[in-house]
């Protein structure tokens, strides 16, 4: 018969030796992930950091892509109506490549709309339609994660009461010593039920498992086993935890610092649910797993310190580039060239934004939601910009097609003069009126400048024909003068004011003459006609002053006199009033019309002069004949 050890003889174990060592480690080693139960991290917080904006991922897992924004969403749609676990990286890359393919989209957009003949100025990005659906099934994801995660939160919860529930059956299996060998298969079933339970809260996970250690070695060293027996479940316990070792060392070669971070909890995990191995050996075999881990962990801690500070860099630089966007002067912009020069800034700028890193956790999103921000407003400012001036350039479209069709109606017009006032005063306006679209620039000024042409050219023809014309009228004239230069009048015979008269008739028939030759051909024939006129004049006061003196040889002289006198009068006070009028005009008037005023006045006030002269002569003659 196998000999039964007395629980006594068992060497003492220290039930919260393995773990006490762990918490040491763990406090050596922050902010890594820890080797306990208690802070052994998750899959999503001990993966790399997940990014809130579109960018790639840094961490070693491989990045699917996907080729349209509509593949994204659709992946999304799966992930949200199914049942599959939604992990943090996978909605990370699926964030990245939506954007990353809505950059694509936009980039060759705007290249084809330059290449077509678009100006950069009237370039409008188009809308990113596919984001309400992708933002909508992220929302639902991040729900649904939501829930499963509180769904996972009770069934840790759950877990940690049956793990209470276990340890307290192995205790009432130790409570009776003498049944406890017949007990031993209920324990080692119990055992196995620890085993197949899983995560319970990381907060209460090394309490409990200190309380689990405690029950199991108080178990074994009430067990009244064979020595036999015991030596066996203790040796194929340190068969376990030898190989556990092994693998925890073989880690510190893996290059994937994370996926061995994680493979050493899931170690730590088989540790804990491996029973006891000999007291002599218990302290050796924890220092050796002990040691392998902290490799692990020290590798770990670094990775992440130089990630963080790699992480606060990322920060600054983005905070930079935020800033130099949010210090533009928007308000001091004033034409295309000026914004598009920002706008290649901004777009620089965004280009060396995908080329930085993630920052921090907690500022990942915000300093990517500034930046976005920051983009935002200048883009739509810009736009805003833009559309004004495309309605102002509409608007100067609208008034110069106004006037081109003003001009078409008026190119056909024979109204020379007016027309051409009409057309000048159009042009004027015109020239006013700002630039319009590019497309249309062209086409409206041909409209424009041809009907003015067309106008312009037809009274050029027009005048050409009046220049013939006014040529041949100056011939004309200048026969008229040359005929009256001939006429001698103390030779003439028959009525010398009868042939003037007809010669003036002739003159006021004749058409028009250039216009720079009008004035000296008519100052030609008023020397012609003075002269005449002064001739037959003179020669008329002499026949009235011999008929005079007849005429009063038979008497009436007394009321003659005194008519004559009165006549005199008046023609002396026309004289006078003639004078002050012309003395009036030589001051104020220097133009041609008031040079013809003051000669037609000159003509007046002689004619005036010699019928006061015939009046004297006659008040003469009245003298000599009394």
């Amino acid at each position: 018969m196998t000999e039964i050890l007395n629980p006594t003889e068992e060497p003492a174990v220290n039930p919260a030796a393995e773990p006490a060592v762990v918490e040491e480690t763990v406090a050596a080693t922050e902010p890594t992930a820890t080797a306990t139960e208690e802070t052994a991290p998750t899959e999503e917080t001990a993966s790399t950091e997940a990014a809130e904006e579109p960018q790639a991922d840094t961490s070693a897992t491989s990045i699917a892509t996907y080729e349209t924004k509509a593949d994204v969403v659709n992946r999304l749609k799966e992930l949200a109506a199914g049942d599959e676990e939604v992990t943090r990286q996978e909605l990370d890359i699926l964030k990245s490549n939506f954007y990353r393919i809505h950059h694509q989209e936009s980039d060759a957009a705007y290249k084809k709309f330059i290449e077509d003949g678009g100006a950069a100025e009237e370039y409008i990005p188009a809308p990113n339609l596919e984001e309400a659906d992708f933002k909508a099934q992220m929302t639902i994801i991040r729900e649904k994660r939501a829930a499963q995660a509180a769904a996972l939160e009770q069934e840790r919860e759950e877990n940690f009461q049956k793990k209470l529930d276990i340890i307290e059956k192995i205790k009432t299996l130790t409570e009776n010593p003498d049944e406890i060998n017949r007990a031993y298969n209920d324990f080692k079933e119990l055992q196995q039920q620890w085993n197949d339970i899983k995560e319970v809260p990381a907060e209460k996970a090394t309490n409990l498992w200190k309380t689990y250690q405690q029950a199991v070695e108080s178990f074994y060293d009430t067990l009244k086993l064979s020595n036999e027996l015991r030596a066996y479940d203790f040796k194929k316990n340190l068969e376990k935890k030898t190989a556990l070792c092994e693998e925890a060392e073989k880690l510190a070669e893996e290059t994937d610092i994370i996926a061995a971070f994680r493979k050493l909890q899931q170690l730590h995990q088989d540790y804990r649910e491996t029973g006891p191995v000999a007291s002599d050996l218990r302290e050796q075999i924890w220092t050796r797993f002990k040691d392998a881990s902290t490799v692990i962990n020290k590798r770990h801690q670094e990775y992440f310190e130089a990630r963080k500070q790699k992480e606060e860099e990322n920060l600054q630089k983005k905070t930079t580039i935020c800033e130099t966007i949010e210090g533009f002067q928007l308000d001091e912009l004033k034409t295309f060239a000026e914004w598009n020069s920002i706008s290649d800034k901004i777009t620089a700028l965004q280009a060396e934004w995908k080329t930085i890193g993630y920052a921090p956790q907690k500022m990942n999103t915000k300093i990517f939601e500034r930046f976005r921000a920051a983009c935002d407003a200048f883009f739509t400012r810009k736009s805003e910009y833009f559309q004004s001036v495309r309605d102002n350039l509409n608007q100067n479209y609208a008034l110069k097609l106004e006037l081109a069709e003003k001009a078409e109606a008026l190119k056909d017009s024979t109204d020379w003069k007016a027309t051409s006032e009409a057309l000048v005063e159009l042009q004027k306006q015109w020239r006013a009126i700002g630039t319009v679209p590019k497309k249309y620039s062209e086409q409206i000024w041909e409209r424009f400048n041809g009907a003015c042409d067309a106008f312009f050219a037809a009274k050029k023809e027009a005048n050409q024909d009046a220049h013939s014309e006014q040529a041949a009228n100056m011939e004309k004239k200048k026969s008229v003068i040359e005929a009256l230069a001939a006429i001698v009048p103390e030779e003439f015979e028959g009525d010398l004011r009868a042939k003037l008269r007809a010669a003036q008739e002739e003159w006021n028939n004749i058409g028009h003459v250039p216009f720079k030759e009008k004035d000296k051909l008519y100052k030609l024939l008023r020397e012609q006609m003075d002269r005449l006129y002064g001739f037959a004049n003179e020669s008329a006061a002499k026949r009235r002053l011999d008929k005079f003196k007849e005429s009063i040889k038979s008497g009436n002289g007394s009321d003659l006199r005194s008519r004559l006198t009165r006549q005199l009068d008046i023609l002396k006070n026309e004289i006078k009033t003639y004078e002050n009028n012309l003395g009036f005009l030589n001051l104020s008037s220097k133009s041609k019309q008031g040079n013809a005023l003051v000669e037609e006045l000159n003509r007046k006030m002689d004619k005036l002069k010699a019928d006061m002269e015939e009046v004297k002569a006659k008040l003469a003659a009245l003298e000599e004949n009394k």
